[in-house]
Parts: C-alpha cells; sequence; structure tokens
C-alpha cells in the first residue's frame, strides 16, 4: 500500500467517526474544543504513554481486519519472537510494519515503525512512525492510547530533523503533535507557519492549520485553508472541511455545495446517507 492509499483510508475513517460522533446540526462549538483539546500534565501523560505496548494495539487490529488477513501478521509476530540478532529482528520489524500498513491500521504500523528506527536510526523510519501515530491519534477513540500516540510521533519526528532538518513533511507532522498534545499548542502553529511561509501551497500543513483553525473557532482562516488545499489537491477530505466551516458561518449554499463535492468523490452509500441528512438539516 502506498502513502497516498494509507492518508485516504486514515481520512476515511477520521472522517465517518467524526459523522457518526456528532448531531446532524454538526460541529461543537469552539469553546468545548478548547476544552476537550486539554492535556493531562506532563509526568502524568509520560507514565500513560510508557503504559501502551505494540500488542495493545494490535489484538483490536486484528480484530477489525478479520482473522484471514491477521494470520499473516500472527506468523510474522512469532517469528520476531524467535528471531535471533538485531539484523533478523530489524528485517522482521521492517516486514510488521508494512503488513500493517497494507491493511491500513496504522497504530501497530507506527509501533514497528519505532522500533525500526530505534535500530537503525534512518530518516524514512522516523518519518514513518512519526506520521503512523499522528495517523492513530487521528482516528482513535480510546483516549487512554493518545499520550503514547502524541510521545511516539513527537520522537517520529524529532529524530527525523535531526537527520533532515529541512524536512518539510517532518516539521509539519511535528507541528501536529505538538497542537495534539495540547502541552504547546502555539510550538505547533510556528511549526505549521514555518512550513507555509516556505511553501505557501503545502497541502499537509495548510489542512492542518484549517482543522485547527475550525476548531479554535477561527472559521473565516479555515475556509482560507481549505480553499488552497482544494486548489491543489482536491479530494473529499478538504471538501468535507470545507462543507462544516461553512456551516459554521452560516453560509447555507456553499455548505451544500461542498457537501455534494465531497459525497461525489467518496461514493459510500452510508457516508452518502448521512451527508444527505446534513444538506436536507441546512435546506430547512
Amino acid at each position: 500500500m502506498n502513502k497516498k492509499q494509507i492518508v485516504v483510508g486514515v481520512a476515511i475513517v477520521a472522517i465517518m467517526g467524526y459523522l457518526y460522533s456528532l448531531p446532524v446540526k454538526g460541529l461543537i462549538k469552539a469553546g468545548a474544543a478548547r476544552d476537550n483539546a486539554k492535556s493531562a500534565p506532563p509526568q502524568a501523560a509520560a507514565k500513560a504513554a510508557s503504559n501502551v505496548t505494540v500488542e495493545m494495539v494490535s489484538e483490536p487490529a486484528k480484530t477489525a481486519i478479520g482473522a484471514a488477513l491477521a494470520a499473516k501478521i500472527t506468523d510474522l509476530e512469532g517469528q520476531l519472537k524467535n528471531a535471533q540478532g538485531d539484523a533478523e529482528k530489524l528485517a522482521v520489524d521492517k516486514k510488521l510494519a508494512a503488513s500493517w500498513d497494507d491493511v491500513n491500521q496504522p497504530a501497530p504500523a507506527a509501533f514497528y515503525y519505532q522500533a525500526v528506527a530505534r535500530k537503525d536510526n534512518s530518516f524514512t523510519a522516523w518519518l514513518n512512525s512519526g506520521s503512523r501515530f499522528n495517523d492513530a491519534f487521528k482516528i482513535t477513540q480510546d483516549t487512554a492510547l493518545t499520550p503514547a500516540f502524541i510521545t511516539g510521533a513527537v520522537e517520529g519526528f524529532t529524530n527525523a530533523l535531526k537527520l533532515k532538518p529541512q524536512s518539510l513533511d517532518a516539521k509539519t507532522g511535528l507541528g501536529v503533535a505538538y497542537v495534539n498534545g495540547g502541552a504547546s499548542p502555539m510550538q505547533g502553529i510556528a511549526l505549521l507557519r514555518e512550513v507555509v511561509a516556505q511553501d505557501p501551497d503545502n497541502v499537509s500543513a495548510n489542512l492542518n492549520l484549517g482543522l485547527f483553525s475550525m476548531k479554535s473557532g477561527q472559521f473565516d482562516k479555515a475556509v482560507q485553508r481549505f480553499k488552497t488545499v482544494i486548489a491543489h489537491n482536491p479530494g473529499f477530505e478538504p471538501y468535507f472541511y470545507l462543507a462544516e466551516t461553512y456551516k459554521q458561518l452560516g453560509q447555507k449554499p456553499e455548505a451544500i455545495a461542498a457537501y455534494e463535492k465531497c459525497k461525489e468523490m467518496m461514493p459510500d452509500p452510508v457516508f452518502g446517507q448521512r451527508i444527505d441528512q446534513y444538506i436536507k438539516e441546512l435546506k430547512k
């Protein structure tokens, strides 16, 4: 599975979760979003992160993908337990990371990329680890896991930047992780703005700045960010968030048009039914 497929898969899961976590009238208000973003004290978060293991995220992931797909992964886990020496363990860790990517399960993939990176200290492994931890944070509903995902993302991107200080992907990922963690959100926003200053059309940085603007109630700014993303990489995800933002601004025709475009780009019947409910509510 290539990087684009993984990103699309995560976006689908994130949006579907979003759709069913809120009433038809949509987004929580800005104040509530800020309250929900508050993090635990750093020491408590670090302790919580250390208690999360790859086994804890692998078992539910196996249930999600089904026994047939999980069989290959279980076999690789057995190979890892019996592996002799760092070189053999590294080879199996790489296979496990790739196998979890193939079934679009970022949480276990993140831990295996982390294991690879800690052994070979390569830029690609650290970047993959950070990216998958951010993806896992984006789609998880289990708040007990989020400290580990944030800690892992920060570790991954920090080490990636040590190897390639000019990497915009690593800088964007670290910015997102800082904001998600809640302890240093402005530092994260500053990193994302640095990326946009260097690359004004950067899709990932603009998308995340748009999301953070939306969550903090800065809807006018969010609209511009999502429009920038759509101009360079149109997809159902930016159209969905653009629609949500227009809805919050009371711009109903624009919201309906964006919802319809989003529905058109992701022709899933369940997704489409929910979007139709949103559009119906806006037409009242």
